[in-house]
């Protein structure tokens, strides 16, 4: 496993060509997000998928979320619709995933073969950088087995899927606390799909 650990008085895209460049290989990275730390793969490629359900022994009907680093990015997840547009420009970068039609290139593993995708922009300087630095986006599910406690530093994530991870940002404690909330956004009205960071009712007072 290689270990990168990030410098934040030099540039971070630049610290990241090794773990861009596995995630090309089609090889798995762990690296922080703004909740924990996630497990980063190409979301086109069908073995790289598959990598991640086995490295977290995940149930096959458990989609795989993903993030990009900034909007200019949403074409390689998915199509943004009217009211994913409003809620990105609302609450990302954050903490709310949306769910949109897939992009036709996704692995239909990452969605299960329903054509909808959650993505959303981190508020992490570092996660953000890994997707820009790949120059497209990746997954992000967590990094642990399957129900059990997500890792929220990059140790706890070497020791729960060592065999697992090929390249390791190590870019000291994740901020913790819920998940992302998952919002629906392919339709007209918002549908809640998984409370977490962001209140409910704050998004709903958003778009009123």
């Amino acid at each position: 496993m290689l270990r990168l650990p990030i410098d934040h008085l030099r540039p971070v895209e630049t610290q990241l060509n090794a773990a861009a460049q596995a995630i090309r290989d089609g090889r798995i990275v762990a690296f922080p997000t703004d909740t924990v730390y996630g497990l980063a793969a190409d979301p086109t490629s069908d073995a790289a998928v598959a990598g991640v359900f086995k490295a977290k022994q995940r149930p096959p009907d458990q989609p795989l979320p993903l993030i990009i680093a900034d909007l200019d990015q949403i074409a390689t997840a998915g199509t943004l619709t009217a009211l994913a547009a409003r809620l990105a420009a609302g609450f990302w970068p954050g903490p709310l995933s949306i769910v949109i039609p897939a992009s036709a290139q996704l692995s239909r593993a990452v969605h299960l073969g329903s054509g909808l995708v959650a993505v959303r922009v981190p508020n992490h300087e570092t996660a953000r950088a890994l997707a820009r630095a790949f120059g497209c986006a990746i997954t992000a599910t967590s990094a642990n087995v399957s129900g059990m406690p997500a890792a929220s530093n990059a140790d706890e994530a070497a020791a729960r899927l060592a065999n697992h991870i090929d390249v390791l940002v190590d870019d000291g404690p994740a901020p913790g606390g819920p998940p992302s909330t998952v919002v629906d956004a392919t339709g007209s009205e918002p549908k809640l799909l998984r409370p977490g960071a962001i209140d409910w009712n704050r998004v709903l007072e958003f778009l009123d």
